[in-house]
C-alpha cells in the first residue's frame, strides 16, 4: 500500500513525517522509497532538501527525476515557479514516475507540497494531483494555535474529493503551546480517522525519533502499541 501525504499548510512537517513513515515501514521488512512530485526551492547545486530527506530515508535505490519529476530553483508557490521558467506541471509525468516506483517498492510514501489545495499549474492543484494518484491520504497537522481550523477544514476537503483519509499525525510545532492535550483531543473526537501518532516538539528534528511515535499498524486496523501515540511535549 501506498500514501500521499498532506499537510495544514506548508512547513508543518510533512517531509519528517513521511520519511518517519518510510523509516517505520522499511523496519517491518518492506521495500520503501519517497517520492516529492513537485518541489520548490534549490540550494547552489540545484538540490532540494525535502527531496534529499525523502532519498536518505528509502531502502529502494530510484532516480532523481524518478522521485521528483518536477524541482524548481526558486522556494515560492510551485506554479508560480514553474510560470517563472516556463514550465508546464504535467501530471501524466508524474503519474508516469509514480508508476514506475510503484514498480520497484512494496511502500511508496508520496509527499504533496504545500496544502491539500496549493496550486500546481493553472487549472489543476495538489488536490487534483491526489484524486489523479487514487492514494489514501495521511494528514500531517501542525500542532500550534489554529491547528483546529485548518485541520477540520483540510478534512473536508479530503472528503470533497472523495478520497479516503487513512489516518493523520499531529505534530507538534510549538513546544510552550497551552492546552495541547486538549487540542489534539479536540481533533480526535472530529476527524473519522484515526490518529497514528503525537510527533513531539522536536529543535533538530529527526525522522527515526519520530518514526518511533507513529503507530502503523492503526493504519490497516490494528494497533502495534498502545502507548506509542502517547504526547509527551517535554
Amino acid at each position: 500500500m501506498s500514501y500521499f501525504i498532506i499537510g495544514t499548510d506548508t512547513g508543518v512537517g510533512k517531509t519528517l513525517v513521511s520519511c518517519a513513515l518510510l523509516h517505520g515501514f522499511a523496519a517491518q521488512g518492506k521495500r520503501v522509497v519517497g517520492m516529492k512530485p513537485v518541489a520548490a526551492g534549490c540550494d547552489e547545486h540545484g538540490q532540494n532538501e525535502d527531496v534529499m530527506q525523502l532519498r536518505a530515508a528509502s531502502n529502494v535505490l530510484a532516480g532523481r527525476g524518478q522521485i521528483n519529476p518536477y524541482c524548481f530553483a526558486q522556494a515560492v508557490a510551485p506554479h508560480l515557479a514553474a510560470q517563472f521558467v516556463g514550465v508546464n506541471i504535467n501530471f501524466a509525468r508524474i503519474v508516469g514516475s509514480y508508476k514506475e516506483l510503484e514498480a520497484q517498492a512494496d511502500v511508496v510514501v508520496v509527499e504533496g507540497v504545500g496544502g491539500f489545495r496549493a496550486p500546481l499549474n493553472a487549472a489543476q492543484d495538489s488536490a487534483d494531483l491526489a484524486v489523479q494518484l487514487g492514494l489514501p491520504i495521511i494528514l500531517v497537522v501542525g500542532v500550534r494555535l489554529g491547528c483546529l481550523n485548518h485541520a477540520l477544514l483540510t478534512v473536508e476537503a479530503v472528503a470533497a474529493r472523495g478520497l479516503t483519509l487513512a489516518g493523520w499525525v499531529a505534530n507538534v510545532l510549538d513546544a510552550n503551546m497551552a492546552m495541547l492535550d486538549a487540542n489534539i483531543a479536540a481533533l480526535q473526537q472530529r476527524i473519522g480517522a484515526p490518529l497514528l501518532g503525537v510527533v513531539s516538539y522536536q529543535a533538530q528534528p529527526d525522522a527515526r525519533v519520530a518514526a518511533g511515535w507513529l503507530d502503523l499498524g492503526l493504519l490497516e486496523g490494528r494497533t502495534s502499541d498502545p502507548q506509542i501515540t502517547q504526547i509527551d511535549a517535554d
